[in-house]
């Protein structure tokens, strides 16, 4: 949430997701009792009305951007997973060099591999989240370019004027940006996901670690994987 003195300013005003699509209105604010700002009071479009937390606006003056929770759940676990793998290496690390004790190792590294399982199913969920999400986007990007070909028949045979039809040419065409900007955010989260769920090494930064064995143990652990990332690129708008 962007810092605001006065977020008062935005009751009323329109709400905007990030493709600048109107999403709904600040209806009210909910604040704590020393009267720090916890949350908006929301009118969507359809008619809903919901208490959302801040950390999914952006305000600035009385603009008011609507933040991906998709988007920025994703950012998140792209974060965290990554950084439970460094801690869960470092502690290696310091057991290898004796500054911890086998049971303190064994216990923390236990709590590193719970909550680095917890966040790989969360991480999974929100990829199918994200693949529902780009099929939508990829049948309002047909439905869109059906809208243009009847435009343009019915402009074809004179049925629509050169005024509304280049109003509504423009607005499809609008539309279609948005759609394909969209889409291309969600694989791009999408990738990146698949990527720290693969265990991309280079991303992590780290050196491949060996297991801390106990005096009679010989055998080592595979080294953790290193997949190279691709980033998705979402097809181009007509």
């Amino acid at each position: 949430m962007s810092s605001n003195s006065n977020l008062f300013l935005s009751i009323g005003k329109p709400i905007k997701d990030e493709y600048g699509r109107i999403i709904g209105k600040v209806a009210s604010f909910a604040l704590t009792p020393n009267g720090k700002f916890d949350a908006a009071f929301i009118e969507f479009n359809d008619g809903q009305f919901s208490k959302q937390s801040l950390d999914h606006f952006k305000f600035n003056g009385t603009e008011v951007t609507y933040i991906s929770k998709i988007k920025s759940e994703a950012n998140v676990l792209c974060d965290q997973i990554p950084l439970i793998w460094r801690k869960d290496q470092a502690l290696r690390d310091l057991a290898e060099k004796k500054k911890i004790s086998p049971d303190i190792y064994q216990e923390l590294h236990n709590s590193f591999e719970g909550v680095s399982n917890q966040l790989k199913k969360d991480a999974q969920v929100l990829m199918d989240e994200l693949a529902v999400e780009i099929a939508r986007c990829d049948e309002a990007m047909k439905s869109l370019s059906y809208a243009i070909v009847n435009l343009e028949l019915e402009h074809e045979i004179g049925q629509i004027n050169e005024e509304n039809y280049k109003s509504a040419f423009a607005m499809i065409q609008e539309n279609l940006k948005r759609i394909n900007a969209e889409k291309s955010d969600n694989e791009q989260a999408k990738s990146k996901l698949s990527s720290v769920l693969l265990g991309d090494g280079s991303k992590l930064d780290l050196k491949p670690k060996t297991p801390l064995l106990n005096q009679n143990q010989t055998s080592e652990l595979p080294e953790p994987p290193v997949v190279v990332y691709v980033k998705e690129v979402g097809k181009a708008g007509i």
